[in-house]
């Protein structure tokens, strides 16, 4: 097994428990959904939320792809466990916030996007810019840097993150939120 195997079985483990905390959140949404209409309650899941998860997730597919990109520079000790725990128990958290345990709770989950959406795009932003210190602080993979595309990305993203934080209403959270699915669709498809 090489380093780069035994460190990733941690953060690809971290990673899917995060993943599988974005689906049965929807799940969890879906099933109160339903009872909701069968009780002719009102409960709506709303925009905001799903494109939230759905962020999230294509986000957390970066990082685990950016993981493979740094595989050789990637050397088992007590800090990279450590670093690699701490940062994938971030993406956990971020995760765990964007749909509520309980969404019977609430009568529209946009409410509850409101209220956890900073939480969340900080956790991202400070996991953005970890990333970027540990790619800048090797020599090897400073060269990607050296494309005015990735900086370009990176900028981008992290202005529309930046805006989905502090912008009030609902539409124009939405488009904000479909571009940053839409920035990430786009990279994946190059």
């Amino acid at each position: 097994m090489s380093d780069f195997e035994f460190v990733f079985a941690l953060y690809s483990l971290l990673l899917g428990l995060s993943m599988v905390e974005l689906l049965s959140g929807l799940g969890r949404a879906l099933e109160t959904r339903f009872a909701a209409e069968e009780s002719r309650e009102k409960f709506a899941i709303g925009w905001l939320t799903p494109l939230l998860a759905i962020f999230v997730m294509l986000d957390l597919l970066s990082f685990w792809q950016a993981a493979w990109t740094v595989r050789e520079s990637i050397a088992v000790s007590g800090r990279t466990l450590m670093a690699v725990a701490a940062f994938a128990s971030l993406y956990f958290l971020a995760a765990r916030l964007v749909f509520p345990s309980q969404p019977e709770g609430f009568a529209n989950l946009d409410t509850h996007y409101f209220r956890v959406r900073r939480i969340i795009l900080v956790l991202l932003l400070v996991l953005l810019g970890a990333q970027l210190a540990f790619y800048l602080s090797h020599p090897v993979l400073v060269a990607a840097f050296r494309h005015p595309l990735v900086w370009g990305l990176t900028f981008i993203l992290a202005g529309l993150m930046i805006a989905a934080m502090w912008v009030k209403s609902v539409r124009a959270s939405i488009v904000i939120l479909s571009l940053l699915v839409a920035r990430y669709v786009i990279v994946y498809l190059l």
